[in-house]
């Protein structure tokens, strides 16, 4: 069963609780609440390792949170929508007997929802007077906000984020209301939640293989003084890959020739992606050599290794030696976890397509490739020159690809760019 841990206020955790008993047989909720939000980073920090996933009652414990957070742990949090506003909204109605027209509304940053509520029931109100606020607000002034224009008459009531900012206004005897979470919004976050979750489960099931290859080694060996330096060397070596190992929770094996493979969880591998940056840059630095890595995942060890034997043939055919994953679906994933990390299917069932490339002599992976890459860019055109760059190509092998793509209607020529120096402009290009 997943450990679920739930930070919010008490009122907030009480609602959530309520709405998570057709989840209680396969998560489990520990209720961390706060009274303050100076609270939430040390909560987060003492109970991180003893909880699967987080959940949040809202945006700003989970703002603060993922400051603290690693990257890769799931988080969910209860999202303020207009709901919150208008259940405040019929409440103010309700107690005051009309509507307020002039109101203080306190909202975070990334969450301004109050115009847009209002914009969609055609109420006209003739002043909304907004503070937004960041992570590390202080509610007494917010209190003060509301306090101002209240006393300066310029409003008729209050609606704040806080149940403190509400209570210190209700006491001096301004009709503030808090907005709050809906029950809809509650079991949305908890069908995300537990969506997440299934996912998870499903990739720790997966098999995940890393293949490791110190290349050139027989060269590196030939260049040792000693065989007893070579000897050295190699348990250096493979004293880093134990320890990557060990951070897997990973069976490490000795393949011979400078290859290495260790057998874990597709979970497990992708959470420690930096880890095993950091182990191939210690690995090429201690060997003086470039390092190929390989990753293969799949529901069988047998299938898991064979996507992670194409995955490494993959990464040496690239100048950098980037990292290289093969799922078991035959996506492709290069240089995982960074910036220029590129994801492309290797195979189609678009029957037209598939007519078209084999027409066009060009294979579906390449072709895959080049529309991922167009699309990460955000490129509405392109030049040869600007694929051989990303792709490692020569400019000549690029320009023989996308003419046999404009033969079968994959491209078209859109237009031409005049070089800086001389020779014949080069041709614009798009995809179809």
């Amino acid at each position: 069963m997943y450990k679920i841990g739930l930070v919010g206020l008490n009122t907030s955790i009480e609602q959530i609780l309520a709405a998570a008993e057709e989840y209680k047989h396969e998560l489990e909720f520990i209720s961390l609440p706060y009274v303050r939000t100076e609270e939430v980073e040390n909560i987060v920090k003492e109970h991180d390792s003893h909880v699967h996933a987080w959940l949040f009652s809202g945006p700003l414990p989970y703002e603060i949170a993922g400051k603290t957070l690693r990257t890769d742990k799931i988080m969910v949090h209860v999202p303020a929508t207009e709901s919150g506003f208008y259940k405040s909204f019929l409440e103010m109605i309700y107690e005051q007997g009309k509507i307020i027209e002039h109101l203080s509304i306190d909202t975070m940053s990334s969450n301004n929802i109050s115009e847009e509520a209002l914009s969609q029931l055609n109420i006209k109100t003739q002043k909304i007077y907004t503070k937004v606020f960041e992570t590390d607000v202080d509610t007494d002034e917010l209190v003060h906000f509301h306090l101002d224009l209240w006393n300066t008459g310029k409003t008729e009531g209050a609606f704040s984020c806080f149940p403190s900012v509400c209570e210190a206004l209700r006491e001096l005897g301004i009709p503030a209301y808090r907005m709050s979470m809906s029950k809809m919004e509650v079991r949305q976050t908890l069908r995300i939640l537990s969506e997440k979750v299934k996912a998870s489960y499903f990739k720790d099931t997966q098999i995940g293989v890393e293949i490791i290859e110190v290349e050139y080694f027989n060269k590196v060996a030939e260049e040792m003084k000693t065989p007893y330096h070579l000897q050295y060397l190699e348990l250096r070596l493979k004293e880093m890959l134990i320890q990557l190992g060990e951070k897997i929770n990973g069976s490490f094996s000795e393949k011979g020739n400078g290859r290495y493979m260790i057998f874990s969880s597709r979970g497990a591998i992708e959470r420690e992606i930096i880890t095993l940056e950091d182990t191939i840059e210690k690995l090429a630095f201690e060997a003086d050599t470039t390092v190929a890595v390989g990753i293969g995942f799949g529901e069988t060890a047998y299938s898991a290794e064979i996507n992670a034997f194409r995955a490494i043939q993959h990464s040496k055919e690239m100048k950098k030696r980037e990292i290289v994953i093969i799922q078991d679906d035959g996506k492709v994933i290069e240089s995982p976890g960074k910036k220029k990390e590129l994801q492309y299917d290797t195979r189609t069932h678009n029957k037209p397509l598939i007519e078209k490339l084999k027409k066009g002599n060009i294979s579906v992976k390449t072709y895959k490739k080049i529309s991922a890459l167009v699309q990460r860019l955000g490129w509405s055109d392109f030049t040869t020159k600007d694929l051989a760059t990303h792709l490692e190509m020569t400019e000549r092998n690029v320009r023989r690809i996308v003419a046999d793509m404009c033969e079968v209607d994959l491209a078209q020529c859109v237009g031409e760019e005049a070089n800086a120096t001389r020779g014949r402009p080069s041709k614009i290009y798009q995809l179809l």
